[in-house]
């Protein structure tokens, strides 16, 4: 049985000709299943444990980013995340703006993804862990006077510019090519004028004296906080054009 998970931004007229393209394709598909609206729930992560318990077997982000991180987070929190892992899988359906997460994993658009749904591959993926935040794409800090400390040793960034925090990549940068299989984490440290130093590790605290860590493009948090990595964290329905093998 499949459940979609509306966010409620989609309640806006701009994007009903999106939902009802989506809704007839899914009907057209046999993919027809149970609709639950975030703007009428209080309780997403009992929402969602309570649909695993009926039987649900996959579990649909209808949104954006945002919806996606949601989810994540209430199904990984979740007592019976054990059957989830085995049995429920993740599906996206972007629908608007602010999308990286499905386009790393080859959605491009509504109809797009209701094939994907239906082809049913599937690839289990690593998640990045930002202190109790799970991200699926990356985290972000401005680079200024922010300190990466692995314990032994720690590296600190003295120029303007970007630290990107990587599981898996929605566009192209520094030749990475980033894998959610290998349990480690690309951090690249972009100062505005300098080449980027390119770190893989698997667990490190991070400081930023001015700044918060953008997770996901979603969550604020505050440093300093642990960073590291979650293997074969979430079983996800992924398109053929994902940014990964």
């Amino acid at each position: 049985m499949h459940v979609y998970i509306y966010d409620d931004y989609l309640n806006k007229s701009k994007y009903n000709k999106a939902v009802n393209r989506m809704e007839i394709r899914l009907t057209d598909l046999g993919l027809n299943g149970k609709i639950i609206r975030l703007g009428g729930i209080k309780n997403i992560k009992g929402t969602i444990q309570n649909e695993i318990k009926l039987g649900a077997k996959t579990i649909v982000a209808v949104g954006n980013n945002q919806t996606v991180n949601k989810i994540i987070g209430a199904i990984i929190d979740t007592d019976i995340y054990g059957d989830f892992q085995k049995k429920t899988l993740l599906g996206i359906i972007p629908i608007g703006d602010d999308n990286s997460i499905a386009t790393s994993f080859g959605i491009k658009n509504e109809e797009d993804a209701c094939n994907i749904l239906l082809a049913r591959r599937i690839e289990k993926i690593d998640l990045g862990l930002v202190g109790d935040h799970y991200f699926l794409n990356e985290a972000n800090i401005g680079s200024l006077g922010t300190n990466i400390d692995l314990g032994d040793y720690s590296i600190e960034a003295e120029d303007k510019g970007i630290v990107r925090i990587i599981n898996l990549l929605s566009d192209k940068v520094n030749n990475i090519n980033s894998n959610p299989h290998d349990g480690l984490l690309d951090i690249v440290i972009s100062p505005r004028k300098k080449s980027p130093t390119i770190l893989k590790l698997s667990k490190f605290i991070i400081t930023s004296i001015t700044e918060q860590l953008l997770v996901d493009g979603v969550i604020s948090v505050k440093t300093p906080v642990e960073v590291s990595v979650v293997r074969d964290r979430v079983s996800v329905i992924v398109g053929k054009d994902r940014s990964f093998q």
